[in-house]
């Protein structure tokens, strides 16, 4: 072999050599990697069966990443039981809740309204002294939420709607226009009558009334006690309510929240003159015009035996719990609205608080889902060990362990009927406040500045312009 030869054999032989040992480790970094995937893989296997699919369902996770913004009243219930549901909904569908409560939620908010951004869901009720509901009704500014009610509950398999109280749906407060879709979801059901201390009632003590002419007969019973209060004139929506109901029952009621003039011309002239009767004995150191103090005042005269009776909902236990002065063997006792006429049917308005949808939310599928999760057996569980509030669902009141509750929430066991809604929604009329003259007005009354005639007559004024306010559209 020459010189040549013996080069080029030698130029093979480390050619091969090279391409033997780049194999060999081409081959060991490809089991590596494999090695690795195939060690990931078991890893996330493991993770998930020993995690997320013991405890959520498929599609339960959508929201993930996404954030609601949730604006509601710091009210008698407290936020505790909001807390633990919104701890919930964000376990159960992976959005977060960035949360803002105030007693004057309504001051926090207008300017983030004004400003167009609003929270996307608002816990804040109609009713309320500062209107900010039913302004927001007015200017169509509130979403339509009707498909809310035809969902399943997130993590049940039950349909929101065939889990709802019967009769809570169908009403102006939920349907605030009449044209047969929800725009507020009714939330916090709570009986509503007149409150007393049951210390002072049963054998060998007073009996308790079941009229409005039995109630003023109780009228210097109690030395130095007055028939009646209450905590502000708001107040006597509820009053006013359940006596449309004793006299009219819900044909006039309908009418009555529909804005039909002749109907509030007539028939409810005898509602006036029965509220008329129902505040004659009213406690003259009852605070009118009350702020936040004033109605605390006005409440803790029931609880020193200065007042026998006063409206007001099952919240008055929590908001009243650290009540000074209170009267030695205080208990809370609750009745249905006396009737007009002995053995006439007596009424326990049902109140009802609201959640709805701001119409510029930027996340109305979230929001809905939040709405129909309040709904759930888990959150109505929260809400009642958490403050007291109760979901008006099928049962839900047999979660009830507070002796007081209890009470409050048998009182259609009792013999009460129930009755709930309020006013259709209407177009704002200037100059005109149909809540402040037919409430507010009790102020007046009571202190003898008006008379339940011209009491009468300002309401069938209000309501005639708004009613031709409505068919002027």
């Amino acid at each position: 072999m020459n010189k040549t030869k013996r080069i080029f054999s030698l130029i093979l032989a480390l050619l091969l050599v090279f391409t033997l040992v780049a194999c060999g480790n081409t081959n060991n970094e490809n089991k590596d990697t494999q090695a690795e995937k195939d060690t990931t893989t078991e890893g996330e296997k493991d993770t998930t069966s020993e995690g997320e699919k013991d405890t959520t369902s498929e599609g339960e996770k959508k929201f993930a990443g996404k954030t609601l913004k949730l604006a509601g009243l710091e009210g008698g219930y407290g936020i505790e039981g909001w807390n633990k549901v919104i701890a919930g909904f964000e376990a159960l569908t992976g959005a977060k809740v960035d949360a803002q409560f105030a007693k004057n939620i309504e001051e926090e908010v207008r300017p983030q309204i004004q400003a167009g951004t609003p929270a996307d869901v608002f816990y804040i009720s109609v009713g309320r002294q500062d209107g900010l509901t039913e302004t927001m009704l007015k200017e169509k500014a509130v979403l339509d939420i009707s498909d809310v009610f035809t969902m399943k509950v997130p993590g049940e398999d039950k349909v929101v709607k065939d889990k709802m109280m019967t009769g809570i749906l169908d009403t102006f407060t939920t349907n605030p226009y009449g044209d047969g879709k929800t725009y507020l979801a009714p939330i916090f059901y709570s009986p509503t009558g007149l409150f007393y201390n049951a210390d002072l009632f049963g054998e060998g003590k007073l009996t308790l009334p079941t009229t409005i002419d039995e109630m003023n007969e109780l009228k210097g019973k109690v030395e130095g006690a007055h028939v009646f209060t209450y905590p502000i004139a708001g107040y006597f929506d509820q009053v006013f309510y359940g006596l449309v109901n004793t006299i009219g029952g819900k044909d006039l009621f309908d009418k009555l929240m529909s804005y039909d003039v002749e109907a509030w011309k007539n028939e409810a002239k005898p509602v006036f003159e029965a509220m008329g009767n129902l505040v004659k004995d009213t406690n003259p150191n009852t605070v009118s015009q009350a702020n936040k103090e004033g109605f605390t005042k006005n409440q803790l005269s029931v609880m020193k035996n200065e007042s026998l009776f006063m409206p007001n909902g099952t919240w008055i236990v929590g908001e009243m719990k650290d009540a000074q002065g209170v009267a030695d063997g205080f208990k809370w006792g609750f009745m249905a609205l006396p009737s007009v006429e002995k053995d006439k049917d007596r009424y326990a308005y049902t109140f009802t608080e609201q959640v709805w949808v701001s119409a510029n939310t930027k996340e109305p599928e979230l929001a809905k889902e939040f709405i129909a999760y309040l709904y759930s057996d888990e959150a109505t569980k929260l809400f009642v060990e958490n403050g007291g509030a109760v979901m008006p669902i099928q049962d839900s009141a047999k979660l009830i362990t507070d002796e007081d509750q209890k009470l409050f929430y048998a009182v259609y066991e009792n013999g009460a009927k129930a009755a709930s809604g309020t006013f259709q929604s209407a177009p704002s009329v200037p100059g005109v406040d149909l809540n402040k003259t037919l409430f507010g007005s009790l102020d007046s009354v009571v202190n003898g500045d008006m008379t339940v005639d011209q009491w009468h007559q300002a309401t069938v004024d209000a309501v005639t312009k708004i009613s031709e306010a409505m068919n002027a559209q």
